[in-house]
């Protein structure tokens, strides 16, 4: 067999693969022929017998040979040309703009294209460096353990850290009331699973963050509606709906809200507590963007001691969404309570995970890349105000769009010719343009902001973000 290897790029052994691969598309090597053996190849290759093993496994992987025992490799049946990888939109089951609908899009329109709708930061600002680095020297260390479960709660030392880091902001965390999970998304539903029966009433606000409603009624739950103000949330309406729906449970953001950046102040979050106590309902309190304050508000796991309030956050927003690495610190009953089910559902823990982000939160390189965050949201937040401002856009809360602290921007259309536009009609003609839109009705179970987006400053630096939406809204 001869192979032409000069017109292949990459290491020798790509370069034998991608060699052979080219032979079975164009039909020199049809389906079931077999290969030479690795000796054979690798005297007429003048290479060593390992480079041909390594490539023939690269066959293997790819599908396009077969390796059968004590025959040799063989081309597999399935054998097709090498294709360039392409995002597979794969439709919501739930017709129309839904929660799922904006994970789904965010998720697999093409890298290049804006998305000022996602709700993470783009890639180039992310510590890629810092991580391969601590990836390195993880690796190296003689006590990492890349091949046990790990222990329920966690990876200690990581806990040990968090727990500080907890109680500088007057949470009263110990190691031993903390537990590790895979990101927030599966903190919010392991507290979802431990608390809620089917049929029980649970409070999000309205606008909230989305997968608390998706979660909620994964399990069955019946979503309460508690309108926000630029204060948090309406306490009055919190009330009568507790006193009417005796809740299970209130899922909320902590400091920055999502989607509209406010914060609740210090008496709402004091009569808020109150409310818990009397009517006999626990409350989420998300963290997941602390670190993009300076100096973080007085949070509920702080004022209540972590009797009532389960606080939880993550690292997905701040270091990488691959890691899946979030916490939840509570009373030791509903830790106990937890663990049984996180090894119910999961059985182990991330500790690969767990060790890198330790190492970046114990090396320092954590801190400087979080400020480095936040000077940068700071000078987007105003940029992208004004950009926006000048298409029409009003905010909901002047205070919050004038802060320097958050990556969101909550922003009602502007009224045209024919009244206000729908932002779902928005959206979908921005997703045939290519860019994801996040409107109003996607965080509000009750469909009660029709005429508002979410922006995130972080992904409005492309151009085409605005020349877009001064079309769509000519």
């Amino acid at each position: 067999m001869d192979l032409d290897l000069s017109s292949h790029e990459g290491t020798l052994t790509h370069r034998i693969a991608d060699a052979l691969a080219k032979r079975m598309a164009s039909g020199a090597l049809p389906a079931g022929e077999k290969l030479p053996s690795v000796r054979r190849l690798a005297g007429r290759l003048g290479v060593s017998p390992f480079t041909v093993v390594a490539a023939y496994d690269r066959l293997v992987a790819d599908g396009l040979i077969v390796a059968r025992t004590k025959s040799g490799f063989f081309v597999s049946p399935r054998a097709k040309a090498a294709r360039p990888l392409q995002l597979d939109p794969q439709p919501s089951a739930g017709a129309g703009v839904n929660p799922v609908w904006m994970m789904r899009r965010s998720l697999v329109l093409d890298p290049a294209q804006p998305r000022p709708g996602c709700g993470w930061l783009p890639e180039d600002w992310l510590p890629g460096a810092a991580l391969r680095a601590a990836l390195r020297a993880i690796s190296r260390a003689e006590d990492s353990n890349f091949l046990e479960y790990g222990v329920p709660l966690g990876y200690r030392p990581l806990r040990e850290l968090l727990a500080r880091r907890l109680n500088e902001i007057d949470i009263p965390a110990t190691p031993d009331r903390l537990i590790l999970v895979d990101g927030a998304s599966q903190a919010i539903d392991l507290i979802c699973r431990y608390l809620i029966e089917p049929g029980d009433a649970v409070l999000v606000d309205d606008p909230g963050y989305f997968n608390f409603h998706t979660v909620v009624r994964a399990q069955g739950g019946r979503l309460l509606t508690v309108p926000m103000t630029p204060q948090g949330p309406d306490l009055d309406a919190l009330e009568a709906l507790a006193a009417a729906h005796a809740p299970k449970l209130y899922l909320i953001n902590a400091g920055l809200q999502n989607p509209t950046s406010c914060r609740m102040n210090l008496a709402t979050a004091h009569r808020l507590l109150g409310l818990a106590q009397r009517y006999d309902f626990r409350i989420l309190e998300d963290d997941i963007f602390r670190d993009y304050e300076a100096h973080p508000y007085p949070r509920l796991g702080a004022l209540d001691g972590l009797s009532r309030v389960f606080h939880m956050s993550s690292f997905s927003k701040t270091l990488s969404a691959a890691t899946r690495l979030g916490f939840i610190a509570a009373d030791a009953e509903t830790i106990a309570g937890l663990v049984d089910l996180k090894l119910a559902v999961s059985f182990g823990n991330n500790e690969v995970s767990a060790q890198l982000i330790h190492h970046l939160l114990k090396d320092g390189s954590y801190r400087k890349h979080v400020a480095n965050i936040r000077d940068r949201l700071a000078r987007l937040r105003h940029q992208v105000g004004r950009k926006l401002a000048a298409l029409g856009f009003t905010p909901w809360d002047a205070s919050a769009v004038e802060s320097d602290e958050g990556m969101f921007l909550w922003l009602a259309l502007p009224t045209g010719r024919n009244g206000r536009p729908l932002a779902t009609d928005i959206a979908f003609s921005a997703e045939a343009a290519g860019l994801v839109l996040a409107p109003g009705n996607v965080f509000s179970p009750d469909g009660n902001w029709p005429h508002h987006l979410r922006f995130n400053v972080a992904q409005c630096q492309d151009p085409r973000v605005f020349s877009t939406l001064k079309q769509l809204l000519a």
